[in-house]
Order: C-alpha cells, then structure tokens, then sequence
C-alpha cells in the first residue's frame, strides 16, 4: 500500500509531490501520481503553448521547487545569465525557462518514475485506506489521496459556437489544439478579451493576416489574476475568520480579475490596434451562419465580420472539477459540500481524513489565489504541516 496517491500531475500535483519528498520525508517509493498525459506537467505545457505565452504572469518565486529562490538560482549570476530569462516587473520567468526549471524539479526528486499513467475512475475510502479504480483496470492502493484535479479539461464553450463540431472553430485549451503558423496569414475572430485572447492575438498578429478581438468590455489591466494581499494576512486573515462559505464564495469571485491583462500585454495590445494589425470590438457574437466559408458572424454591435478562423480563448468553465468521479466520492462518502458544490475541507485541506485536495477544489479555504502556482504552493504548506495529524 502507497502512503500516498496523488491524482493529477500538472502545476499543483508535481509541487506537492516535490514537498512531501524534499520536506515531509516520504520515500518516494511510498508515493505516486496518476495523471493521464504522456509525461507530468502535459496539460500545462499544452495550454501555456497554445496562447503564444511569452512570459508568465507569475513572479519568480512561484514556481515548483521548495526554495522559493530556487528558480532565481537556476538562471545564474545576475551578470551571466543569458538575457530574457525574466521580464519586468516581479522578474516575470520566460515560459521556456520556467519550463526548463519544472524539469530540473521533476528531475531533483525522481518525479516522472512516479509517474502512474492512467486516470481515476471511482474512488473508495475504505477504514484504513483509499482504493482507487482507473480507466486501465489498475487498482492503487494508498493511505491518503491528494485531490489535484484542475479545470483544464473544461474549456467554456459559448452556447453559439458548439463544441468543435467545426473545424474551423477552435477553442485554444481543448485538447490537441496548437497554433499553427499557417494561422498568421488568415483573417480570425479570436473571442475573450484576458490575456490569453490578447496572447493569441498579438501571436496572430505577427503575420500578414487580420485579427479581430470580440470582447463584452473593453481591455483590463491587472497587473496578477488576484491582488497579492491574498497570498498573505493582509487579505486572507478576514476571509479566514468569516467561516461562511456563501460569503466566501462571493469574496472569491470579486477578487478574480478575470478578463484582465498585465501593462506589459496591455501596451503590446495598443500598440498592435495602433498599427491596425489588431481590432478590438466590444460586442458579443450574436448569430453564425453555420457552414459558411468564410465564416459569417453577426455581432451585437450589429457589426459583421468574415474569418477564415474562430479561435475561442474563453476560459475555463468554472463549474466544479472532478466529473463524474468527484461526483460518486461525494455521494458514496456522504463528503460536504457547499451550495456552490465546492468541497468543505479543514485547515489542512483534508475532505475527509484520508482525503486531501488543492487548487480549486480547495479554494473555499485557500481564497482567490487558489488555482494558481502560488495557491499550489500555499496548498502544499497546509498539507504538510498536516503531518503529525497522518493516520
């Protein structure tokens, strides 16, 4: 029996991997992630690629190892590191470099030989341990799970788009979605107004083609997805003392800047609509005529326009993550939920003793900042200071 079975393999699931290895003292032969991709961190490099991402939005210190300084290590001397590494302001890792540093991590603590392929199908808590079945016909067997489920797998499609029946209508996270260059040299409608739509965009933009960007509002700039007062007392200790999960559950959503982008991608933005490469309505698509070539899109502005290309950069649904899977554990488990349907967890994440969870599924404790890099990180603190507690 594992002491540990960790489901999901990207940002949050290798992180907390790495600290119950290199802080908590698990051998690692006691641990393992299962994670469908081919390798850990699949579906992080797939959707961070799949929007022309130069940088990160994250600074330096969020990143995957147990040294918050470590990334900063990992590029050398101020005066030999090779230049672009991080960008201004917060030292802002290049995606290639953080990328590289993941695999230093995942390399430092022998993470890919854990590696179980395969994805969770039912779970069962048992009195002294978790089963857990996969769509292989494995059966693992562990002393605590870690739930690291995050909502990649659940683009939002707007209702008009349908669901990739149309080639020609892509959404940028669904799987197996990439940017082809091909692309810059047709006219495309790319629908969102964040900084993954503007990335998308300005990647577009490079070519010879036409880009139009639908939005609802007009461009935001937020400098990170959250104010960082979240990630410390400043913010956290009155959502901490306010124990209703309703009002923690409005707190979170006005907190999100979502449909926003750092001054950075801003200025890029302005730049590109300045020079007429790109062309920011603020509207909503209203009718497509489905079929069409090119395609026809009606806008609520009552504009229309003509594409080559649809690329919808629209999110992620933020319906719970988990699935049908999720869905069973609570119901078998009688595990509490809040109105949102978003777990109830203690101060230490656990859902259950045997049951810990982060990102999202967690975020009802950990606060706004808790699908991000750093919320892993916050999420990896809470679990192992759980330690003396470990049945």
């Amino acid at each position: 029996m594992l002491g540990w079975l960790i489901i999901g393999g990207g940002i949050h699931g290798a992180h907390i991997a790495a600290r119950l290895i290199g802080e908590a003292g698990v051998l690692p032969g006691r641990l393992r992630i299962l994670d469908p991709g081919v390798r850990l961190l699949e579906r992080w490099n797939a959707c961070s690629a799949a929007t022309g991402m130069r940088h990160l939005r994250s600074p330096a210190v969020h990143h995957l190892d147990l040294d918050p300084a470590s990334l900063d290590r990992f590029a050398g001397t101020p005066l030999r590191r090779a230049p672009g590494l991080f960008a201004h302001p917060y030292a802002r890792p290049s995606l290639a470099f953080f990328n590289e540093h993941c695999d230093h991590v995942i390399a430092t603590y022998g993470l890919a030989a854990l590696h179980v392929h395969g994805r969770a199908e039912r779970i069962e808590l048992n009195r002294d341990r978790v089963l857990v079945r996969t769509n292989e016909g494995r059966t693992l067997s562990a002393a605590r799970i870690v739930l690291a489920m995050g909502s990649s797998d659940q683009p939002a499609w707007p209702a008009w788009a349908g669901r990739g029946e149309d080639p020609c209508i892509r959404h940028v996270f669904a799987l197996g979605f990439r940017l082809a260059e091909g692309m810059r040299r047709k006219q495309v409608i790319v629908v969102g107004g964040g900084i993954s739509a503007v990335q998308v965009a300005l990647w577009l933009a490079v070519g010879e083609g036409r880009v139009h960007i639908v939005c609802r509002h007009a461009p935001r700039e937020h400098q990170f997805d959250t104010d960082p007062g979240w990630l410390g007392p400043k913010l956290m200790r009155g959502f901490q003392r306010d124990r209703d999960p309703e009002r923690r559950r409005a707190l979170i959503g006005e907190a999100r800047h979502r449909g926003s982008m750092p001054a950075d991608v801003m200025d890029a933005l302005r730049r590109a609509i300045s020079a007429g490469k790109i062309q920011w309505h603020r509207s909503e698509v209203c009718a497509l005529r489905p079929g069409s070539e090119p395609l026809r899109v009606r806008l609520s502005s009552g504009i229309r326009l003509s594409a080559d290309r649809i690329l919808l950069a629209t999110g992620f649904e933020t319906k719970r993550p988990g699935g049908l899977l999720v869905d069973r554990l609570i119901e078998d488990a009688a595990l509490p939920c809040a109105a949102c349907g978003y777990p109830l967890v203690d101060e230490h994440l656990r859902w259950h003793p045997r049951v810990f969870t982060t990102g999202p599924l967690a975020e009802l404790e950990l606060g706004p900042a808790a699908r991000n890099i750093a919320g892993a990180r916050r999420a990896a603190d809470r679990i192992v200071a759980s330690r003396p507690s470990w049945v």
